[in-house]
């Protein structure tokens, strides 16, 4: 049996993630400790649950805790004002009480919809994150970030608002498809990439594995992304300075989002992919970062499988002048200026202000024509 329990260090909001290969099965034991009340309700989509939903219920079951279920749309298309709407209708209609705890089984777009209607509800009720995708496992699902997406950009709307347990079950990766483990695979390479060589180099050995199924690589994945980010999250809550280099490929990634209209044309991690490359690309231009560790992380990318430039998106127009502007929308745009999370080389990722209009046109002009 594999197991872990990384610790979110944030005072009276510290939170456990629990990560291994039974944690479904255990999940209701888990939870009763934290409940003010023996009353939940899950909120889940029409992916996650015919195929987790029971197992779930049944552990709650069993450990006396009364449930509801409310099972939404699966897709980005879900993080929205009217889907946020409804599920707060459906969840008081249900008789939800302050002392209630939400339960969010399913990927980003289901823990970032939960969590956030947990925040509002009633001014603010307890959630559990039980991240059923690899991404939500090792990065949405830990550090308390909830939002939905707004016809100006990604996650504009939402609050921090931290869970009181994280669930990350190993096994419920056999289920997912082969390019959402790959999405969610890039995030992981993420946490190499900002400031970790040694963890880099362990993926360009195990990342293959963990891909093609070993239950031991992901958890060892999952393991070291939560205590990287629980890290930066205890210096950093709420994204006043270090928590930013989080953000690694995301301003390039989400502006790439946008064009492709938050669907399944361009999945957030394969966004991310090609965002890292891209701010790796714009250190080289920059005079930065050694050519070689761009070149270094394009290739551990595709070698799993994962998009590396925008033109592996098929059927798009890109313009580089429309992802600019795209990109002025980011929320870490300060005093005008965009925020962007460069690279002096593979793990020595920083934040600067410091990149010209002309510098950013022409890197974007290249990835664009690559």
């Amino acid at each position: 049996m594999i197991h872990h329990t990384v610790a979110v260090e944030l005072g009276e909001r510290a939170y456990d993630i629990v990560i291994g290969s039974d944690v479904l099965s255990r999940a209701g034991g888990l939870i009763k400790p934290l409940l003010k009340t023996p009353r939940a309700i899950i909120v889940t989509d029409s992916n996650v649950a015919p195929l987790h939903l029971e197992p779930l219920t049944a552990s709650l079951d069993q450990a006396g805790i009364r449930h509801d279920a409310i099972v939404l749309p699966a897709g980005e298309g879900t993080k929205s004002f009217d889907h946020l709407a409804g599920l707060m209708d459906r969840i008081l209609e249900l008789g939800l009480e302050r002392k209630d705890m939400l339960i969010a089984l399913g990927g980003g777009v289901i823990g970032d919809l939960t969590g956030f209607a947990a925040s509002i509800a009633l001014r603010g009720v307890d959630f559990i994150q039980i991240p059923t995708t690899l991404l939500a496992q090792v990065d949405s699902s830990v550090g308390g970030k909830t939002g939905i997406n707004v016809k100006a950009g990604k996650n504009l709307i939402g609050a921090f608002h931290q869970p009181r347990l994280v669930l990350a079950d190993m096994a419920v990766l056999d289920t997912l498809p082969r390019r959402e483990l790959l999405a969610g695979y890039a995030e992981v390479v993420k946490y190499g990439a900002i400031d970790s060589p040694d963890f880099f180099q362990w993926l360009e050995s195990h990342g293959a594995d963990l891909v093609d199924g070993s239950r031991a690589a992901r958890a060892e994945a999952v393991r070291y992304s939560c205590e990287a980010k629980a890290a930066i999250v205890a210096q950093d809550e709420k994204e006043g300075g270090v928590r930013a280099l989080l953000n690694l490929g995301h301003t390039f990634g989400h502006a790439l989002e946008s064009v492709c209209g938050y669907g399944d044309l361009l999945l957030h991690g394969e966004a991310v992919s090609i965002g890292m490359v891209m701010a790796f690309d714009l250190s080289v231009q920059m005079g930065l970062c050694p050519a070689d560790d761009a070149a270094r992380l394009r290739r551990h990318l595709a070698s799993v499988g994962l998009y590396t430039d925008p033109n592996h998106v098929p059927g798009v127009a890109w313009d580089p002048l429309d992802l600019m502007d795209r990109m002025k929308t980011d929320k870490k745009v300060a005093d005008g200026k965009l925020t962007f999370i460069l690279a002096k080389g593979l793990g020595k990722a920083y934040i600067t202000q410091d990149v010209t209009r002309e510098q950013l046109q022409l890197s974007v002009a290249e990835a664009i024509s690559a």
